[in-house]
């Protein structure tokens, strides 16, 4: 018998040939099955009630007439209407009966799955599959019912018949019409796959992109105890795992970003006394306070995710990202992947050469933060609604505020400006609707609804990466489009300044020579939070309260210091990931002593200057022997991004170094630590901030010690002039473009250009004052690094200084 005939296929009887009549889902399947398995990707068997079947069950009962008759004339956009038309199209298809021929063809086919897996009623996932599913530009994520451990023959039919009704869900029907999609045009197959016991071990979603900005060399993760469907449906706020696909290849273990969510509630196998075949539960604390998996088998998933985009982006002739859902079997205690489809928001977007940004004007109270979808910046009235049978009161522009949403909620939120939710993660429903619809949401925002009251007026800022903010008020914000077709070819070298790793993956898309500064305190303020010799001398803290708050902080690392550590290098990974293969120069840890005691316990381990800015900073800390412990730590964490993770591109700069003598004992303590200098481009560099007039003054002896020099402005003009630039009274004395300034800059540019080794800077001067920067290019410099939001303007003004010189 030909497929096209056939009630019912197998998996290994089917491929992504056959969308048209096993609807995309299970086409997957089949292609995966078939093609996959053999190298060594675990997917459970199943089959298929294939879109004749549909068809013949639809004719059998002369639905189709029914269905025509009650949706002409239907407004999707009248919720009630489209409720109530929904509702009495279901309601035919649940009293509906199945054709003899379909229902003995079901009846043999489930008793082979029995057969196969050894069991009179194996527990399978009923999974609808619709024929026009997984298309570019079309993803019906979730528009179809899913039914869990569905155990006998009776019971797997009464599931495919509720699959087959969900084709007429409000969701679809609605998803249908603003795709332009004609209700007769589609069928809906069934799949019938053996289930994977998650629900006494693991689940996810893996995407082979960053969701958020389409960076297409990483693969993000998720996961969650129990089945599968509490990640998709945003119950829960899972861990979270980023994995950089080029070195991985290469036999590194790269996760540059492993976060841990708290997985409050699981959805496990119900007991056989149970009406429903699954129920949800509270996670236990000690499952709240673990990583779901392991890291051995986050990077199982991230190669077998690389292995099926590779195969399907073959197929297709051209990249295609994945959406990958996978399950972690508690018995067997292995890894299975259940479904895979084309990512259809990222990929789909066009290679613009408009860039937008959005930026925040101003702050105003922050009632809450989550997990940011999308980066724009959104305002609008609040409408707080908790179920579905209120969402017409939805008003069109209103931001909507809930606990979750579900494909149920989909007809108002194409309706929002922005979206918010209490639980879920990046591979919630929220947050896949949000990114399709091209709206900002941030999801998990944990206690946001005893917040916001509707009516309240709101602003959302997902503008600046992994964290999405909540502001009370409308705020103003700038929007600014820049046409990247207009951006001149110049010949130095314009790099990033990088403060968190949160906007990394986003500014690496801006016209850059890699990063000229990436500064510690801000991935230890943001992440860590903690003082890093309060980690390392716990057991001394006396204040229970403190003790509890550290504890709480750094649950699930084996150890404090392997907190510090590990949180500091993904940190610092992500940035040399983003902007790989060019160099990324991380500076060690410049807090002052006021700035470390603002740290949990800081004010334990560090002194009261006067004067912090001249104070205890630096090269001086890495040398002392109460602060070389907590050094030690950063130079693990930089040895774990170049040697596990494999990123050589990044280098190292030691900040606030006084003499020369101070600078070798530096670099004595860090070839103790394992970090050593090479002459070779991927070898370690290490650089001195030169930003002190002796550092100018001894210039030959520093260089003598370093790879080079990067300029810091700011501390360079304040000890040139003696100016405190914390100091507002004096602040509008003088600034870099002072004449003894610009003679120190000129004088240290110099020496580099004459010693043959690297000379950049990273102060904030060219950023602020164009002429500064045009002085830099006259001097030569080789790399000047920006804030990103002036580097797109600054290269006009270096490509006309360049000019300007060639014409001399």
């Amino acid at each position: 018998m030909e497929k096209s005939q056939a009630l019912i296929l197998w998996f290994d009887q089917i491929s992504n040939d056959d969308v048209s009549l096993v609807g995309g889902k299970n086409a997957s399947l089949g292609e995966m099955y078939t093609r996959l398995s053999q190298r060594g990707i675990r997917i459970p068997n199943g089959f298929v009630i294939t879109a004749l079947g549909y068809r013949r069950f639809v004719g059998h009962n002369n639905l189709n007439v029914f269905i025509a008759e009650a949706l002409k004339g239907l407004d999707a956009s009248d919720i009630g209407e489209l409720q109530r038309v929904g509702g009495k199209i279901r309601s035919e298809f649940m009293k509906a009966e199945f054709p003899d021929d379909l229902s003995e063809a079901v009846k043999r086919a489930y008793a082979d799955l029995c057969n196969a897996y050894n069991s009179p009623n194996v527990d399978a996932a009923v999974r609808s599959s619709a024929t026009a599913e997984d298309l570019p530009g079309a993803s019906f994520a979730g528009e179809h019912e899913t039914f869990l451990n569905v155990r006998g023959f009776q019971d797997v039919l009464d599931a495919i018949r509720a699959a087959f009704a969900s084709l007429f869900n409000d969701r679809a029907i609605s998803y249908r019409v603003d795709k332009g999609f004609a209700h007769d045009s589609i069928s809906l197959s069934v799949g019938v796959q053996k289930m994977v016991r998650s629900d006494i071990g693991a689940s996810g979603v893996i995407f082979t992109l960053d969701t958020e900005t389409g960076f297409r060399d990483v693969v993000t993760i998720t996961s969650s105890w129990g089945l599968g469907e509490m990640v998709v449906q945003g119950k829960v706020t899972p861990d979270e795992f980023l994995v950089y696909k080029p070195t991985l290849a290469l036999g590194f273990s790269p996760i540059i970003k492993k976060s841990m969510g708290p997985k409050t509630v699981k959805m496990v196998y119900a007991p056989k006394s149970k009406a429903r075949p699954v129920l949800e539960k509270k996670t236990s604390l000690k499952e709240r306070n673990s990583f779901s998996i392991s890291d051995s088998e986050v990077l199982e998933l991230a190669r077998w995710a690389i292995e099926i985009e590779n195969h399907y982006s073959e197929r297709a002739r051209h990249p295609m990202p994945m959406d990958i859902e996978w399950a972690k079997d508690g018995e067997r205690n292995e890894l299975y992947i259940v479904q895979a489809r084309p990512e259809t928001v990222q990929s789909e977007k066009k290679n613009s050469l408009v860039r937008e940004e959005y930026i925040l004007s101003e702050e105003g109270a922050l009632l809450a933060k989550g997990i940011s979808v999308g980066t724009k910046i959104a305002t609008g009235k609040a409408r707080v609604i908790r179920s579905t049978k209120r969402l017409d009161e939805f008003e069109d522009g209103e931001i909507l505020f809930t606990e979750i949403t579900d494909p149920d909620w989909e007809p108002i939120m194409k309706e929002a400006s922005a979206i918010v939710t209490e639980k879920g993660g990046r591979t919630s429903h929220a947050a896949i609707v949000s990114r399709e619809l091209g709206i900002p949401a941030v999801v998990g925002a944990a206690g946001v609804l005893s917040k916001v009251k509707t009516g309240m007026d709101i602003t959302i800022d997902t503008s600046s990466g992994d964290i999405g903010k909540i502001y009370e008020g409308i705020l103003p914000f700038e929007k600014k489009e820049i046409n990247l077709d207009t951006v001149p070819e110049i010949k130095t070298h314009l790099a990033i300044n990088v403060g968190t790793p949160d906007g990394a993956f986003s500014h690496s898309t801006l016209p850059h020579r890699g990063v000229g500064l990436a500064r510690e305190e801000f991935i230890i303020a943001s992440r860590i939070r903690v003082h890093p010799l309060a980690l390392l001398r716990f057991d001394e803290i006396k204040s229970t309260a403190l003790k509890k708050k550290i504890e709480s902080i750094t649950i699930g690392y084996g150890s404090k210091r392997d907190f510090y550590i590990r949180n500091l290098a993904q940190g610092i990974a992500q940035i040399a990931a983003a902007f790989a293969p060019y160099n990324v120069i991380v500076r060690f840890s410049d807090f002052k002593t006021n700035e470390y005691r603002a740290l949990l316990g800081g004010v334990l381990f560090e002194p009261e200057e006067e004067n912090p800015m001249l104070g205890w900073r630096g090269a001086s800390r890495y040398v002392h022997p109460d602060f070389k412990p907590a050094f030690e730590m950063e130079c693990e964490a930089v040895k774990i991004v170049r040697n596990e993770f494999g990123l050589k591109n990044l280098k190292v700069m030691i900040p606030f170094c006084r003499t020369p003598e101070e600078g070798r004992h530096v670099m004595e303590i860090i070839n103790s630590f394992g970090l050593y200098q090479g002459p070779n481009e991927e070898d370690l560099k290490v650089y001195v901030m030169c930003e002190i007039p002796a550092n100018v003054l001894r210039a030959d002896e520093f260089l003598d010690i370093f790879d080079g020099f990067s300029i810091g402005s700011n501390d360079l003009a304040q000890l040139t002039l003696g100016l405190d630039r914390d100091s507002s009274i004096v602040a509008g004395i003088s600034n870099e473009n002072d004449p003894a300034v610009r003679k120190m800059v000129a004088d240290a540019i110099s020496a580099c250009k004459r010693r043959g080794k690297y000379i950049g800077i990273c102060g904030q001067a060219p950023s602020d004052y164009p002429d500064f920067l045009r002085f830099l290019v006259a001097n030569g410099i080789e790399s000047i690094s920006l804030n990103p939001d002036s580097i797109l303007n600054m290269i006009f003004e270096v490509a006309e200084e360049e000019s300007r010189i060639q014409n001399q």
